[in-house]
C-alpha cells in the first residue's frame, strides 16, 4: 500500500513510455515521504476506445489513489498536487489530468499476510 492506478487514453503512450510514466508517479509519491518506498504500487491502464472526455474521445490521465487511513487532508492535498505537477510537466499538451485519493479503513483491510 498505497496503490496508484493510472487510467489514460492510449494516445498518451505515444508521448511517453509507459515505464517512464509509472516511474515518475512512483518518484512523486516517494518524494512526499508519506509512504515507505517499497510499499508504493503503481499500475497503468490505457484505454484505446470506450471512453469520453467532455463528450468526445479526447486524451486524458486520471490517477486513482488508495491509501491507508491516517494521513491529514493537507498531506493528501500535497500528494495530489505533486503527482499532477509531475504529469503536467510530462504531458503539457494534455488538457485533462486529475487525481483523487481514497482512504482504506484499517479495520476492513486485509491481505494474505494478515491471515
Amino acid at each position: 500500500m498505497p496503490y496508484f492506478v493510472i487510467d489514460c487514453s492510449e494516445n498518451i503512450l505515444k508521448l511517453q513510455l509507459p515505464q517512464d510514466i509509472i516511474l515518475e508517479v512512483h518518484k512523486a509519491a516517494t518524494a512526499t515521504k508519506l509512504f515507505d518506498e517499497p510499499d508504493i504500487k503503481v499500475r497503468l491502464n490505457p484505454f484505446k476506445e470506450n471512453y469520453l472526455v467532455g463528450g468526445k474521445q479526447g486524451d486524458f490521465i486520471h490517477v486513482f489513489v488508495n491509501i491507508m487511513e491516517g494521513r491529514t487532508t493537507d498531506q493528501k492535498a500535497e500528494l495530489s498536487k505533486q503527482v499532477v505537477l509531475k504529469l503536467k510537466s510530462m504531458f503539457p499538451s494534455i488538457d485533462f489530468i486529475a487525481i483523487n485519493i481514497n482512504d482504506f479503513e484499517k479495520a476492513t483491510y486485509c491481505n494474505k499476510n494478515m491471515i
